[in-house]
C-alpha cells in the first residue's frame, strides 16, 4: 500500500503555564506535499530510507510490534519526504504513517489518536496527530492526561494560500533538544489570554467569514504573542536569523509567522498572488544574500490517504483514520 500524508505548519501554543490545568494547546494548518510511503509484507526489515527517516520508521516498527505484536518484518519504502526539522511535521507525519499502515495491513482496529499515543506523539501537541488524520485547520484543546483532543477543527479555504520561505540555516530542535525546554517553559498568564482572545474572537470568526485580511492581522498577533512564551530559547519573538525574512513577509502578505522552530517562515496569501510573490521573494532574497527555498503552501483539507491495489485493505486504512466516521 503507499500512504500519502500532509505536512504541517505549527501556528503556536497557546499557555505552556497551563492556568486552567490543560498545558499547551496549539493551532495547525495541514498542507499538501507530505510523505509519500510505501509500506508491504516481507521476509525481513527492509527500510528505503536516508538519515533519521529511517530511525523513525525502525522505531515505529518496533512500537507496534511491542504493543500489538504485528511484528516487524516489512518492506517500508519512503518515495517523497518532508524536510527534517525544518518545522514541516516530519517526525509526526512519518511515524503515524508507518504505524497506521501497519495497522491496516493487519486489521487492528485502532485510532489514530491512539497509535500516536503507542508512539509516544502529542506530548505537548496535537497539530500535526489531526492535521494527519483530518487536514484543515485544527486546534487541539491542551496537555493533561493524554493526547490533547481537538476542540476545532475547520476546511482552509481554497483561494488562501502561503508562501513559504525556507533559509538555508540550522535546523530547529530535535526531539532530544526541545525536550528541557519543553518541560522548563512556563510561559506567562496575561500573553496566553490575550492568544485565546484573539483565536476565539479574532482569528476563528475571520475563518468563518473567509476574511483573509482579518485572519491575517489575528494570526500575526498570536505569533507574536506565542514567541514572548519562547523569547528566552530563541532569542526574541522569533528565531533572529530569520528576522529579515519576516520583514518580507510582513510587508507582503496578510499574515506572517514561524512554523514550530523554523527555520521555515510563512505569510498567508491569496493562491492567485503565489506568482507575483514569489519572484519578489526571490528578488529580496538574493538583494540580502539570503538562500532559501521558496515554495507554495498548499491548503489540505483532508488527511493522510491510502492508494493501493486491494480494495479491501483500502477499507482498513481509512477505517483505522477515522475516514468512514
Amino acid at each position: 500500500m503507499i500512504i500519502r500524508t500532509p505536512r504541517r505548519l505549527h501556528l503556536g501554543l497557546i499557555d505552556p503555564s497551563a492556568t486552567f490545568g490543560r498545558r499547551f494547546g496549539s493551532l495547525g494548518v495541514a498542507l499538501e506535499g507530505g510523505y509519500e510511503i510505501k509500506i508491504v509484507e516481507s521476509d525481513s526489515m527492509e527500510i528505503a530510507a536516508d538519515g533519521e527517516d529511517r530511525e523513525t520508521i525502525e522505531f515505529a516498527i518496533k512500537r507496534m510490534n511491542s504493543y500489538y505484536e504485528t511484528g516487524v518484518n516489512y518492506l517500508v519504502e519512503v518515495r517523497k519526504a518532508i524536510p527534517r526539522h525544518v518545522g514541516l511535521g516530519s517526525t509526526t507525519q512519518l511515524s503515524l504513517a508507518v504505524a497506521s499502515g501497519i495497522a491496516g495491513l493487519r486489521n487492528l482496529n485502532v485510532s489514530v489518536e491512539e497509535l500516536a499515543k503507542v508512539l509516544g506523539r502529542g506530548k505537548n501537541s496535537g497539530a500535526g496527530i489531526y492535521s494527519f488524520k483530518y487536514g484543515g485547520f485544527v486546534i487541539d484543546g491542551g496537555v493533561k492526561d493524554g493526547i490533547p483532543p481537538l476542540i476545532f477543527r475547520e476546511d482552509f479555504p481554497d483561494s488562501w494560500a502561503f508562501l513559504l520561505i525556507i533559509p538555508e540555516l540550522e535546523p530547529g530542535l530535535d526531539e532530544e533538544e526541545e525536550k528541557p525546554v519543553m518541560a522548563g517553559v512556563v510561559g506567562r498568564v496575561d500573553v496566553a489570554m490575550e492568544i485565546s482572545h484573539r483565536i476565539l474572537l479574532g482569528l476563528l470568526p475571520a475563518l468563518k467569514e473567509r476574511n483573509i485580511k482579518t485572519f491575517g492581522e489575528h494570526l500575526s498577533a498570536i505569533q507574536s504573542l506565542v514567541g514572548r512564551h519562547f523569547e528566552a530559547y530563541q532569542g526574541g519573538e522569533f528565531r533572529e536569523d530569520v528576522e529579515l525574512v519576516l520583514d518580507f513577509l510582513a510587508q507582503k502578505t496578510y499574515g506572517y509567522g514561524q512554523s514550530s522552530w523554523g527555520p521555515t517562515v510563512y505569510g498567508l496569501i491569496l493562491k492567485s498572488e503565489f506568482a507575483r510573490l514569489s519572484a519578489e521573494a526571490h528578488d529580496y532574497l538574493r538583494e540580502h544574500g539570503i538562500r532559501a527555498r521558496v515554495e507554495l503552501g498548499l491548503p489540505r483539507n483532508k488527511g493522510a490517504e491510502i492508494a493501493g491495489e486491494n480494495v479491501f485493505l483500502e477499507r482498513l486504512l481509512k477505517n483505522v483514520m477515522g475516514g468512514e466516521s
